[in-house]
């Protein structure tokens, strides 16, 4: 169970024994069946015409989709050829059949959807039954249902649950290093289980899980090894050297998060745009009204922000996550549900929420982290959307900076001086009335943090837990990453400063953190925007690494 099986390339045409066929389909007939109902059905497909028809069809559908895809995804999915269509010996189409038992079988009361999922437990006994047999099996995932009913002459009430293609393979290689550009492991299991209650995690007989301890024990810092490689290569490729100033940096650090020289492309890549209100906004901080933020996420969904703009130019994909919105979001494609609470308190007379609520939006960004990863993306960007944000960051980055909240606490969505000087009191009192120690970082965001503050450190912790470089944006990102490195120190290691924010608030972060902005142009706008101005340039790096020739390969004498 714990092998590779899907397979796409490597089939032979030896020939399958009838025998050996025969007890897979048994295997998968005996899969257990809602209702007693035994809605699957196998069709065998042997014959090349007919194969070679599917495989045109699964040719367009492929290239359908692919036009739909941020560019960088749809290379990726390019890359999935529907060859093993044609190459394997045997085709098998599992059907489920939903009218099969009558109007009423038993145990389908109100779920229509039982046939499909009692057909999927054959297909997966199928799979399991081929492997165990030494045959591959690959699942065809982007064939329209409609044209293929209609090639291959079947009923209209049935529904293709998969089409499978079967064969004897090469050796299977083994799952690849998420380094290297294979989808990332698993959820650990111990995320997945729940006890009594959602969102309370342990393992039968074991206590309750901590799923931010448990990505701590996961960071470590840069590989040694590997950083000594890219330094070493950074003299021998065709340039002078420090010649790409701090794309030479860049590069190291992705080799050192890798463990490799060179290092994969950080492509594809998804900003992670988390959305929550803020209490303090009833200071009166900014003339914008509370509703905007859930206005925002719309236009995010909608595709109408500058960001989205900005994704489509370098090929990224965008995600909304409403970890705080004060209001309900109505359910949208591209929307991840993830709401701790409807915004935090008024941080100027209370904590901004619990220490519970904090941790529990620390783990809505490592869970994110971790999915966009398995996803495959090998970047992730910071991104954040909630009016009144930049006074929550002012204050958490005059906590872990030890700065005077004057120095810290800029204009945000360009406010004029009478309601900057209200903003800077704001973050003063606030200061006064919780005395935050920075010693207790999840202690500082509860009291004077935001929900997608305490989501970006998150995912920051994520991020370095599964070594893939985090690019961050702006102020709030910078005051997440400050949060993230007083948790974890090595956490700061996967950071890479997109751009300095107007927000004077922002240099002070990264100069605390040691990090340099690529980019410089004066932008205060958060989303993610900064990030994915940046994300070109840190992909250069990697591809510098990767593809310019050493003196040596490239026949170039180098200076005396």
């Amino acid at each position: 169970m714990r092998e590779r099986r899907d397979v796409r390339t490597g089939f032979r045409a030896d020939p399958i024994p009838h025998e050996v066929l025969i007890r897979v389909l048994e295997a998968a007939h005996t899969a257990p069946s809602i209702g007693l109902a035994q809605p699957w059905d196998f069709v065998i497909i042997r014959s090349e015409e007919t194969r070679r028809t599917v495989h045109d069809i699964a040719v367009r559908q492929r290239e359908s989709y692919t036009a739909s895809l941020p560019r960088a995804r749809a290379r990726q999915f390019a890359e999935l050829n529907a060859e093993a269509v044609v190459d394997a010996p045997v085709n098998i189409v599992v059907t489920a059949d939903p009218t099969r038992g009558g109007q009423r079988p038993a145990g389908q009361v109100g779920r229509p959807g039982l046939a499909p999922y009692s057909t999927a437990l054959a297909v997966e006994n199928l799979w399991l039954a081929a492997r165990a047999e030494g045959l591959g099996v690959g699942l065809v995932g982007f064939l329209d249902d409609r044209e293929l009913t209609q090639a291959l002459g079947l009923p209209d009430h049935l529904e293709i649950i998969a089409y499978l293609c079967v064969g004897y393979v090469d050796p299977l290689p083994a799952e690849q290093d998420p380094a290297q550009g294979a989808p990332a492991q698993r959820r650990p299991l111990s995320w997945v289980v729940h006890e009594e209650s959602y969102g309370r995690r342990a393992l039968p007989g074991a206590e309750p899980h901590d799923l931010l301890s448990e990505t701590l024990a996961e960071i470590r810092p840069l590989d040694a090894h590997a950083l000594g490689e890219a330094w070493e290569r950074q003299k021998r490729m065709t340039k002078p050297a420090g010649a790409l100033g701090a794309l030479e940096v860049i590069s190291a650090q992705l080799c050192g998060l890798s463990r490799s020289c060179p290092p994969p492309v950080p492509e594809p890549a998804a900003v992670a745009i988390f959305a929550g209100d803020h209490g303090v906004h009833a200071q009166g901080v900014t003339p914008w009204p509370q509703e905007v933020t859930g206005q925002m996420v719309a236009n995010f969904l909608a595709g109408g922000a500058v960001s989205n703009a900005f994704a489509t130019q370098v090929g990224a994909e965008i995600c909304v996550i409403d970890v705080g919105v004060r209001g309900e979001l109505p359910a949208r494609p591209g929307l991840m549900p993830r709401k701790v609470r409807a915004g935090t308190a008024d941080l100027t007379t209370g904590p901004a929420m619990s220490r519970e609520e904090a941790l529990r939006a620390i783990e809505v960004g490592i869970e994110t982290a971790r999915d966009l990863v398995a996803a495959g993306n090998r970047a992730l960007l910071c991104g954040e959307m909630g009016i009144a944000n930049t006074t929550v960051a002012a204050a958490l980055i005059a906590v872990f900076t030890g700065a005077q909240p004057a120095e810290v606490t800029g204009r945000g969505t360009g406010i004029d001086d009478e309601t900057h000087a209200r903003k800077v009191d704001v973050v003063r009192r606030a200061l006064q009335h919780h005395q935050p120690d920075p010693a207790d970082p999840i202690g500082v965001l509860a009291a004077v943090g935001g929900l997608e503050h305490a989501a970006l450190t998150g995912l920051i912790l994520g991020g370095a837990s599964l070594r893939v470089p985090v690019i961050l944006d702006g102020v709030s990102a910078g005051a997440a990453a400050l949060a993230a490195r007083a948790i974890a120190p090595e956490a700061v290691s996967v950071c890479i400063a997109g751009h300095r924010s107007a927000e004077p608030g922002h240099m002070a972060a990264l100069t605390a953190l040691g990090l340099r902005p690529l980019v410089d142009l004066d932008l205060r706008l958060g989303e993610g925007t900064g990030a994915l101005l940046a994300l070109p340039v840190v992909q250069s790096a990697a591809r510098a690494m990767r593809e310019v020739a050493t003196f040596d390969a490239a026949g170039v004498t180098e200076k005396n």
